[in-house]
């Protein structure tokens, strides 16, 4: 990526997925943009995570700011040029500033939350609590040995464009990170309804779980 805007790190975090029939998500992403399936499906993933080292280019990451919880609801979805990439329904973040710098920067969906993760190795637990009216998203999870990553790994988690719309144009922009170095997850406690207030029915059963301590990651500007 030749000028990012944006570097950080995406640490301690968990990808859960549910299937869901297209013609339920389809009315909640724009018409410019297809819904991606795997296995007839497409997917709905909620992503619980720690930010750390929030930073534009060429400047230092300041302990406040820099570093804070977040919690993604997204599906995948392909635009009219083949580009493949992520639509957010939702993103909770634990700093006011990031939330308020997102809906600006980037014009996405996001939320100030009261939120928390806290992890000791192999446990990790988070907690959101969306303001003002309080919905919710508490995952517990015992993490477990390195995961190879196959097709659908790869299609729910290697995704290196975000989508958005912009004065009412869908825009995207790139991704950019090193593989997800994956393992195994076991889910040892949910309760949320962060789908729900997104728009969409509960998830039916327990969700597909992969766990990673984190990435590197470098944002580029939004484009038309």
């Amino acid at each position: 990526m030749a000028w990012p805007v944006m570097h950080h790190r995406w640490s301690d975090i968990t990808f859960l997925h549910w299937r869901y029939p297209v013609e339920v998500v389809r009315p909640l992403v724009p018409d410019a943009l297809e819904v991606e399936t795997f296995d007839g499906t497409a997917w709905i993933g909620l992503t619980p995570f720690l930010m750390e080292g929030v930073r534009p280019p060429g400047l230092p990451a300041l302990p406040w700011l820099s570093r804070f919880p977040e919690t993604n609801l997204r599906t995948y979805v392909r635009d009219g040029r083949g580009r493949r990439g992520i639509w957010f329904f939702s993103l909770d973040a634990g700093r006011l500033p990031a939330a308020l710098g997102g809906r600006a920067g980037y014009w996405l969906p996001y939320h100030w939350s009261d939120m928390s993760v806290r992890s000791d190795g192999r446990l990790v637990r988070y907690r959101c609590r969306r303001r003002p009216r309080g919905e919710r998203c508490d995952v517990e999870v015992a993490r477990g040995a390195p995961l190879p990553e196959d097709d659908l790994a790869r299609f729910l988690t290697a995704r290196f464009r975000l989508f958005t719309v912009v004065a009412g144009r869908t825009a995207s922009a790139p991704i950019e990170h090193p593989p997800w170095p994956l393992r195994r997850a076991e889910l040892l406690g949910l309760d949320q309804d962060l789908l729900q207030a997104g728009g969409l029915p509960a998830p039916d059963g327990d969700p597909v779980l992969h766990a990673s301590p984190g990435v590197a990651v470098r944002i580029g500007m939004w484009r038309w």
